[in-house]
């Protein structure tokens, strides 16, 4: 185990900064390139990538009469299509940093809906009292400075990205019901069904007419291959070998690398409420996860 450490770290470090940078790539590339394309590129490209990972590991996609086809079709589509499009729209008006850390009141979301839809996850004092911390770090976003009993000018935006969150949510208590598979084939039928449907969703927006600048187009690429499919094949051989718990701790830290993130490449302001409704987000997960809980993290980034 000790001699995994330094592997452990390097990888964790990956993800941290891959995570992190997903939100800052997608909030410079829906400058140039609309939110439903730019879901439906990057899908379309990670999905070949992670087919062909699949048949590297001597996997094939079942047949499409497999049931397996219908639960992880509608992951791909209430984990990434929704969310991603979701997302982007919101970042048109939410700095990336902010997006990330609205994205991370996911956890304490997924306590509430795993209450109702898994058994033996009960909604506990603990995990209530985490929540509605959590909850209040998130009004605290919504209100203006100085204060006053009004929403902020961009909450349209920031409401999508919190609907997001709730997307997330709804993986995470899917892929616990869902027929169990190896990780590489469940995540190849993901964004197969995700590329589709995200495909189905932008063309009736209307086929783009003209080119990118040549820096959306490596935006949009690193989100597709390194994002997407690089992350994603990661964190599943990062679960495999270290275990979902010790995963879920990088959760804590992606938020803090895309407000670096924003402010370092797009050259966003961090502002102290965000700062503030970060920590508060914090204090909350901590107070809820401190009561065990079986959910893992199934979270795809950006």
């Amino acid at each position: 185990m000790h001699e995994r450490k330094p592997l452990q770290y390097l990888a964790f470090l990956i993800l941290i900064i891959t995570w992190g940078t997903a939100f800052t790539l997608v909030s410079y590339t829906v400058n140039y390139i609309s939110p439903a394309w730019m879901v439906s590129i990057r899908t379309i490209i990670a999905a070949v990538i992670l087919i062909i990972y699949a048949r590297f590991r001597g996997h094939k996609l079942p047949p499409l009469k497999d049931k397996r086809w219908i639960w992880y079709g509608f992951m791909g589509f209430v984990g990434i299509v929704l969310p991603f499009n979701l997302t982007a729209t919101g970042q048109i008006t939410v700095d990336s940093g902010l997006t990330s850390i609205l994205v991370g009141i996911m956890p304490l979301i997924t306590i509430v809906l795993a209450h109702f839809l898994i058994k033996g996850e009960h909604l506990t004092w603990r995990k209530s009292i985490g929540f509605f911390i959590g909850f209040t770090g998130i009004v605290f976003l919504f209100l203006p400075e100085p204060f006053k009993w009004e929403l902020i000018k961009d909450w349209r935006g920031q409401g999508l990205i919190l609907l997001s969150a709730i997307c997330y949510s709804v993986l995470a208590i899917t892929a616990k019901r869902a027929p169990k598979t190896s990780a590489s084939v469940g995540a190849a039928i993901m964004l197969t069904s995700a590329a589709l449907f995200s495909t189905l969703w932008a063309l009736p927006t209307g086929i783009p007419s003209e080119m990118p600048p040549r820096g959306a187009i490596i935006a949009l690429l690193v989100l597709a291959v390194i994002t997407n499919a690089f992350a994603q094949i990661l964190y599943l051989r990062v679960i495999e070998i270290f275990g979902p718990s010790t995963v879920s701790k990088i959760n804590y830290v992606v938020p803090i690398c895309s407000l670096f993130a924003g402010t370092l490449f797009l050259g966003e302001v961090i502002s102290l409420r965000s700062i503030y409704a970060m920590m508060i987000i914090f204090a909350g997960l901590l107070i809820a996860r401190s009561g065990k809980t079986n959910i893992k993290s199934a979270k795809a980034r950006g």
